[in-house]
């Protein structure tokens, strides 16, 4: 009894309340979308309610991993990692099917993701990788390693297939790496990696979509033919070579490693593009490049984008109201109650509401990163920096997505979006938190 009554004094003493009382506006906020936007449909009590047990659910594990000691992470980092593969695993074998991926627990009235619970796990494990090989981290070795647990994470999140949950993992990776003292070429070479990886096959359904002309047509056939990816191979190391020798007759001095790295990089991007290509569904591809032109489909996967960019266009300076929000009440909007949520609060609160909610966002980030700057050792930083990365990613991409300046990728606006896997996950990434400010005056 003393224990707990110590723990909640210095829970009150010692807490963010700016992050505490940006989280509590955000998911009363929520509570209110989600009631509208299910209003019309009949379903709004139980979509509430799951919302609510799951936050009920959430601020319990928030208490929890509040009062634990966040060091101790560290120490069971290879537990975590493992104990995360498992329940990857397990789900794969044990789970249930909805909207084609096989990636949920199914308990009857309520069902479990345990991908969100993973990214929490997998960040606590690569930050104590990160801090505990720090010294190694000029050496190409420590970055194999460090993409080897990554990849562990990624290739059983495809497996379902769940190309959206995948895509926090490359942000928050890149930045921990930076943060631990990676050399920034490197990182640039990932990231063009990375964009050739998903950039090739994306550009193909990109033009197949666009009326034009013979030209258009034949860089479609050259793409999906797989001829673009030879070209590539061939040309980018004689452009490489060449820049680097004219540097070199400039007497500017770079060291070779670089330009063979990068091409190392065109090579694997290029290499890696076939296997998105496969694992990428068609009216996923659609989805991910319509956003630069949603005429081109207006029925189909510019549909969701146009639709929401009326919305949240309608709703003006004040908004149309509670339960008044045309689009969202007549069912114009997909998705209204997850991943455009941010639509229905533009479309019933209008500017305003839209503009607190971004508000919150920026506030909770920004205390966030100042409890990582707070933190007493390294391990505290990496961790409190990582999941600031993933609710910033989250909160950039769903925004983008909604008024069709990012690509339909189906990312939740975590505490807004309904799901009580992603409720009780961002929770409990809140108690870690929590955790790590409250001891950051003990060594």
């Amino acid at each position: 009894m003393i224990l707990k009554t110590k723990f909640f004094k210095k829970l009150v003493s010692d807490v963010d309340w700016r992050l505490i009382l940006a989280l509590l506006v955000l998911m009363l906020i929520s509570f209110t979308a989600i009631y509208s936007a299910s209003f019309g449909c009949g379903m709004s009590f139980k979509y509430l309610s799951i919302q609510l047990l799951a936050s009920g659910m959430g601020f319990a594990g928030l208490f929890l991993f509040a009062s634990f000691n966040y060091r101790y992470y560290k120490h069971l980092s290879k537990f975590i990692y493992i104990l995360s593969l498992a329940l990857l695993i397990s789900v794969l074998v044990f789970g249930s099917v909805k909207r084609g991926t096989k990636g949920w627990f199914d308990f009857g009235f309520v069902s479990f993701q345990p991908v969100e619970i993973a990214k929490i796990m997998f960040i606590l494990a690569l930050a104590a990788f990160i801090d505990a090989r720090i010294k190694d981290v000029k050496k190409i070795s420590f970055l194999i390693s460090v993409f080897a647990l990554l990849a562990g994470h990624l290739v059983l999140i495809m497996m379902q297939p769940d190309f959206s949950s995948t895509l926090s993992y490359f942000p928050v990776t890149l930045v921990l790496l930076f943060m631990a003292g990676v050399n920034p070429f490197y990182l640039f070479c990932i990231v063009v990696s990375g964009c050739l990886a998903a950039g090739i096959p994306l550009l193909g359904t990109f033009l197949n979509m666009q009326r034009g002309g013979t030209l258009l047509a034949d860089l479609a056939l050259s793409l999906k033919s797989g001829w673009i990816v030879v070209y590539i191979v061939v040309a980018v190391p004689f452009l490489t070579a060449g820049i680097w020798y004219f540097l070199w007759k400039l007497r500017i001095r770079i060291p070779v490693i670089y330009p063979i790295v990068l091409c190392g990089a065109v090579l694997l991007g290029c290499a890696a593009s076939i296997p998105v290509e496969k694992s990428l569904k068609d009216y996923q591809r659609k989805r991910l490049v319509v956003f630069l032109n949603p005429k081109v489909d207006p029925r189909g996967s510019g549909y969701n984008i146009i639709q929401s960019k009326i919305a949240i266009g309608s709703g003006r300076f004040a908004g149309k109201g509670f339960k008044k929000g045309t689009q969202t009440q007549l069912g114009f909007l997909p998705e209204q109650h997850t991943d455009f949520i941010f639509s229905v609060i533009g479309e019933e609160g209008g500017w305003i509401m839209a503009q607190l909610t971004l508000f919150l966002y920026f506030l909770f980030i920004w205390r966030a990163l100042a409890i990582a700057k707070g933190s007493r050792d390294r391990y505290g930083s990496l961790v409190a920096t990582g999941i600031a990365t993933m609710f910033m990613f989250c909160a950039v991409i769903n925004v983008g997505m909604v008024m069709g300046m990012m690509p339909v990728t189906g990312m939740p606006l975590l505490f807004l979006s309904y799901g009580g896997s992603s409720m009780l996950s961002s929770l409990c990434a809140v108690g870690i938190l929590c955790s790590i400010r409250m001891e950051r005056h003990t060594y």
